[in-house]
């Protein structure tokens, strides 16, 4: 196992209670046909996505990041490079082994494997370790459900762990018969425990789906009573860590936790803002994603991911200071493809966050790769924490936003306030200038949806003009 390396205990977080936490083995297995891939590719901003292959160390230590935010104590983690997969164990015997003498020396009670395991290697290695073993989709699974703190993130979670946890079900009880069946003296065996669990998971998961149901339709009804409204949506999107949540708060001045970890915040957040000479816009801010997303959480989450789909402008945040910061980015545009959003759609916008973090050569590199990019496609460079770029990336903001409006100039009587009071609640006023001969000249941005109400209302008091 290569490095090793003990942690500093004073870099632990404590749980919340105080109580013990458990002391955690985190393994890299990685294949080293990647690791020289890797190589060649890591931490450069400006590659063809394509190419782009996380490095061991890099992965290990999201692994390890992904351990401490469920409060472990992860006092070893090491990478095991492999040259081929085992069926049975996914590592070699002899690494089996190695492996089994240090959990039972360090006393270690949860070993995470930083890959996806069958239910057989699980089962095989819990044997050999004699201790619990998660892998990366069930240590994901266990961070949102840590963090899911409204009723339908839980419901969403539950369901996600419930449809990992049945394919986890291994023939271990299929002595525990809960019946007799058939016919003649001894019968045959009846329901097993494992047919048992299979079954009460099953149910479990069809209420869920069905109380999912509502909450789809009840998004949809809110979704349908903004747009009677219809506001502009931003929806903020990212690896998970890249900044979201702090340039959420920046941009609304709210208080959206935001925290040196992964997965701080899970359940989507919605604010209402007036961008500077601009429209009023609702912003949201949705769950951070990462590599090897379990499919099942995409699914799970896909209700409250709708929003992304919905939106007029995605801001797609990245951590330009970290060093695999393009293979998140290939990350994400894995998941919004999930979800029917290609990588080149033009509400796409790229925002750079923690420029401040990186040194002058590396900004300036930065600079000129952004500039080198041409219209919509062109980066927009900030720092959530110290405030930089930010008043740039909401003038982009307002001038994508705007095109997505239809500009009208109405011409109505400055005596009729329904129809000034109509317009305000229908479109975005810009502004309104009065003459003196009583006629009140309103200029203003509507949904395209909402242009042919405005123009059958006033005929041809309505005419199209150039946004201000």
């Amino acid at each position: 196992m290569e490095p090793r390396h003990r942690d500093d205990p004073q870099r632990l977080t404590p749980t919340p209670t105080g109580a013990a936490v458990t002391r955690c083995l985190v393994i890299g297995p990685y294949l080293r046909n990647a690791e020289a891939r890797a190589g060649a590719t890591r931490a450069d901003v400006g590659m063809r996505p394509e190419t782009v292959v996380r490095a061991p160390e890099a992965r290990l230590a999201e692994a390890t990041g992904l351990a401490r935010a469920i409060d472990l104590d992860v006092v070893e983690s090491g990478i095991v490079m492999l040259s081929a997969i085992r069926p049975a164990t996914f590592l070699g015997k002899g690494k089996v082994d190695e492996f089994a003498g240090l959990v039972k020396s360090l006393e270690i009670g949860l070993v995470v494997m930083d890959c996806a395991l069958s239910p057989v290697q699980q089962r095989n290695l819990e044997r050999a370790w004699s201790t619990k073993v998660l892998d990366r989709t069930g240590l994901i699974l266990e961070i949102f459900g840590r963090r899911a703190a409204t009723r339908e993130g839980t419901l969403q979670v539950e369901l996600a762990h419930l449809t990992y946890q049945k394919s986890r079900l291994v023939r271990s009880w299929t002595h525990l018969e809960r019946q007799r069946g058939g016919f003649g003296f001894l019968g045959g065996p009846g329901e097993t425990q494992i047919e048992t669990d299979r079954r009460l998971i099953q149910d479990r998961i069809r209420r869920i789906e069905h109380d999912l149901e509502g909450v789809k339709r009840t998004r949809t009804l809110h979704r349908t009573s903004r747009k009677r409204v219809p506001y502009p949506i931003v929806a903020l999107v990212g690896y998970t860590n890249a900044g979201k949540s702090t340039l959420f708060n920046r941009l609304t001045r709210s208080g959206v936790l935001a925290a040196d970890m992964l997965f701080a915040t899970l359940d989507p957040t919605l604010r209402a803002v007036d961008l500077p000479n601009g429209p009023r816009v609702i912003l949201s801010d949705t769950v951070g994603f990462i590599s090897d997303l379990p499919t099942m959480l995409v699914a799970a989450f896909r209700a409250t991911l709708e929003e992304v789909i919905e939106a007029d402008l995605i801001l797609h945040v990245r951590d330009v200071s970290h060093g695999d910061t393009q293979a998140q980015s290939m990350d994400v545009d894995q998941v919004l493809e999930e979800l029917g959003i290609p990588p080149q759609d033009e509400r796409i916008l790229e925002v750079w966050n923690k420029v401040d973090q990186v040194p002058p050569e590396e900004r300036e590199r930065l600079e000129n790769l952004a500039a080198r990019q041409s219209g919509d496609r062109r980066p927009r460079l900030v720092s959530a924490i110290s405030g930089e770029g930010l008043d740039g990336l909401v003038a982009t903001i307002s001038e994508r936003v705007a095109r997505t409006r239809v500009a009208l100039t109405v011409a109505v009587d400055a005596a009729d306030g329904a129809a000034l009071s109509w317009l305000h609640r229908t479109g975005d006023v810009l502004d309104t200038e009065t003459s003196d001969d009583g006629v009140t000249t309103v200029h203003l941005r509507v949904h395209p949806s909402r242009e042919g109400q405005v123009r059958a209302k006033f005929g041809e008091r309505v005419r199209a003009a150039v946004a201000s």
